[in-house]
């Protein structure tokens, strides 16, 4: 008697769905998608108007796919077991096919989850393959080939070799390439603030100055400042007016793909390509007091639900661990925000809360408990009490200006007691409404607008998700896309764009305008939703699309300028004596044969250094300008036969405004090979450091110098010994 066949589609799966399953089930992976289209041609036939997918299995696959065969046949049953979206519906689909089976007859299991209980249901309720679905993934995969297989080599020909377009990663690229628009096209513009200290203890700030409540941007000029402050240092201040309201800080909702990308990225520094795959191994299945078994569910999902049984466990745990006062009036549900949440999945969630963080410890990676960590963090914390803050307003009036104080403190600290907040207590002094205040201090600082930030890779997700650009699977890829065509480079977490990302958007900003247009992408993708839900057909759709998009690329033929101009350099080869010319390719310029493809001979452009006015102190040739690793230098041109080098003038050291904590000397700023910090200048009596910029500001906690960083995507001073934050 044959036994029972699943197949997943990956190896780690396959070994924990085998754990719990006894001798009658032969667990196998098909190592992800068997059959696709050829690599080497454009792979889709089109008759009839009709799209006809020309699928082969590939080299790779070919050992996997007879080992399938031979164990179907011998199979009393063979299940499907492909994870639950549309690519897993679809890689089920090809399975069938490559096996010699009809996909409507072989019985399909999904599950959330990979543990015993989840797998056993899902052995007792098969359904079959849904064919809206895998309609949905071949016409995603259709339009990009279409998109990929046209364009790309369109821009290769009129621009340079190696350049890629896509659907979704020019969508993006674009948001990219506008935001560096935005930066670069910037002008900043000064403003000032008035801020007081009343009573020697309480901080507050300009509000209405002459009747009027002071925007941002009202006082432009320091003669204007100036102006407020000497009118006002010497009126009279009376506490005019005290508030206290209670504010309810809201539970967090569980986490989905994007929202776990962008906490990860934020608070563990993991990149989303390496969050997924971190996920994928705690969703597959690791080791555990039970034995290997999936520790979260599925992580490609855009979904905030959650079983009723998971909700139930968190809440009684909460109850258990926390007290009564934890759990929340009634038991919490969050609305899905995505258009496209086409796949009934749940949250991202821990599969056994008894498998704690301290239990995890043991068993994870450092790298995986962190992520773990988080999640299972999240998702206790969402079926948790809100948090209830009581918040303190206070208002000093004088006969010209109104100063406003605020301060905040934490009555009730709900879900905060699983998540912890940064946010310290500022409570305002007990004042009675009509009482004298004294003005203590009075100053006005100096600001300037900034230009918007740099997309991170959190950031630009955030944005994809909400302009419905790509689905959860297409986030982390997309990406990790762009970063290996070249067209963007990460600096400091920051996205920035290269030179040919510019030259790309721009050609296809003019020819091809729908391709790079977020809102025509996102209707893409609200149609291939309506598609898996059978709500539109998918050969039509591909059609509403190919036609008018062939007609832009003959279009383009013709009509794109071609931007790979050779120009000549006035040498020969010294291979085959034709003449050489300057190129552009995918790393930037270089020197190539104008004879090739015949001679391929090629050099790297030497940049020509400029000239300073400085001679070099030991041979006295003229010093060149050159830049290396700490930013620019003064190199003799002699070099290799001179070595000498100096800093330029300009990047001597600057000197802060504040004095060292420890003896006193200056503060300087440095450069190293991990990026900028700040160290005394009596360096090495003094080993005074600091990675971030020192401040003329004492730490509440232990009076040692605070310094001023950006934390979470906020503003905040933070002790530079003991590490006590305070909001800026």
């Amino acid at each position: 008697m044959g036994k029972n066949l699943i197949i997943v589609e990956s190896p780690a799966k396959a070994r924990t769905i085998k754990n719990f399953l006894g001798k009658d089930y032969e667990v196998i992976a098909s190592k992800g998608h068997i059959r696709d289209l050829p690599k080497s041609s454009f792979g889709i036939k089109i008759e009839e108007d009709r799209f006809i997918p020309q699928y082969r299995v590939d080299k790779d696959h070919s050992d996997i796919t007879k080992k399938l065969k031979e164990l179907a046949k011998k199979a009393d049953q063979v299940y499907i077991a492909t994870d639950e979206d549309r690519e897993g519906e679809a890689i089920g689909y090809h399975i069938a096919h490559a096996i010699g089976k009809d996909p409507q007859e072989l019985p399909r299991i999904v599950f959330h989850e990979i543990t015993k209980s989840a797998i056993k249901k899902a052995l007792e309720n098969p359904r079959t393959i849904d064919m809206n679905r895998v309609n949905a993934q071949q016409a995603r995969r259709l339009l990009d080939r279409i998109v990929g297989y046209k364009l790309s080599p369109l821009l290769a020909s009129k621009i340079q070799r190696g350049l890629s377009a896509g659907r979704v990663q020019s969508a993006a690229l674009k948001l990219v390439v506008d935001r560096e628009r935005e930066i670069k096209a910037f002008k900043p513009q000064e403003y000032w603030t008035i801020d007081a200290l009343f009573n020697d203890t309480i901080d507050a700030s300009l509000f209405e100055f002459e009747g009027k409540k002071l925007q941002k941007m009202d006082i432009k000029t320091k003669t204007q400042a100036q102006n407020i402050v000497q009118k006002v240092k010497n009126e009279p201040f009376v506490v005019a007016k005290i508030e206290k309201k209670k504010r309810v800080s809201k539970s967090p909702a569980p986490f989905m793909t994007s929202t776990l990308q962008q906490a990860a990225s934020t608070q563990l520094g993991f990149s989303p390509k390496k969050t997924m795959m971190i996920a994928q191994k705690l969703y597959e299945g690791v080791q555990t007091p039970k034995g290997v078994t999936g520790v979260i569910t599925y992580m490609r999902t855009d979904s905030l639900n959650i079983a009723k049984e998971a909700q139930e466990a968190a809440l009684e745990l909460i109850e258990q661990k926390f007290g009564k006062e934890y759990l929340p009036p009634k038991p919490k549900t969050y609305a899905t925000k995505s258009k496209g949440a086409q796949e009934a999945h749940e949250a991202i969630r821990p599969t056994m809360l008894d498998f704690t963080p301290q239990i995890a410890k043991e068993y994870l990676s450092p790298d995986e408990l962190k992520l773990y960590r988080l999640i299972y963090n999240r998702f206790l914390a969402s079926q948790m009490a809100d948090a209830l803050f009581e918040t303190q307003t206070i208002y000093f009036k004088s006969p010209s200006s109104t100063f406003k104080a605020t301060g905040r403190k934490l009555i009730f600290d709900g879900f905060y007691r699983v998540l912890g907040t940064e946010d310290k207590d500022k409570l305002l002094p007990e004042l009675k409404e009509g009482e004298e205040a004294k003005l203590t201090k009075i100053e006005a600082h100096q600001h300037f607008t900034e230009p918007p930030p740099r997309y991170t890779e959190a950031s630009l997700i955030k944005t994809l998700e909400s302009l419905g650009i790509g689905r959860p699977s297409t986030y982390a890829p997309t990406i990790a896309l762009l970063q290996a065509r070249n067209y963007i480079e990460l600096e400091k977490k920051a996205i920035k764009p290269t030179d040919i990302a510019f030259t790309v958007i721009e050609v296809l900003e003019k020819h091809f305008p729908e391709i790079v247009d977020s809102s025509f992408t996102a209707k893409m993708e609200e149609e291939l939703d309506e598609i898996a839900e059978a709500k539109k057909d998918w050969q039509k759709v591909l059609k509403e699309f190919y036609d008018p998009f062939i007609e832009l690329i003959e279009k383009g033929k013709k009509e794109i300028k071609s931007l790979k101009v050779a120009q000549p350099i006035g040498r020969n080869c010294p291979e085959c004596g034709a003449e050489l010319v300057k190129r552009k390719g995918r790393f930037g310029e270089f020197i190539a044969c104008s004879g090739f493809p015949k001679c391929r001979y090629t050099e790297q452009m030497e940049e020509e250094a400029p000239k300073s006015e400085e001679t070099c102190d030991k041979c006295g040739a003229p010093m060149v300008v050159k830049r290396g690793p700490r930013g620019e230098f003064l190199a003799c041109s002699a070099y290799p036969k001179c070595k000498n080098t100096k800093p330029l003038a300009k990047n001597e050291p600057k000197k802060l405004d504040v004095k060292c904590p420890e003896c006193g000397g200056e503060i300087l700023e440095r450069f190293s090979r991990r990026g900028k910090f700040y160290g005394c200048g009596n360096y090495p009596e003094c080993t005074f450091i600091s990675k971030f910029e020192p401040v003329d500001r004492k730490c509440e906690e232990c009076g040692y110098m605070m310094a001023k960083r950006t934390y979470r995507n906020k503003d905040i001073y933070e002790c530079i010994k003991c590490k006590h934050k305070e909001d800026a």
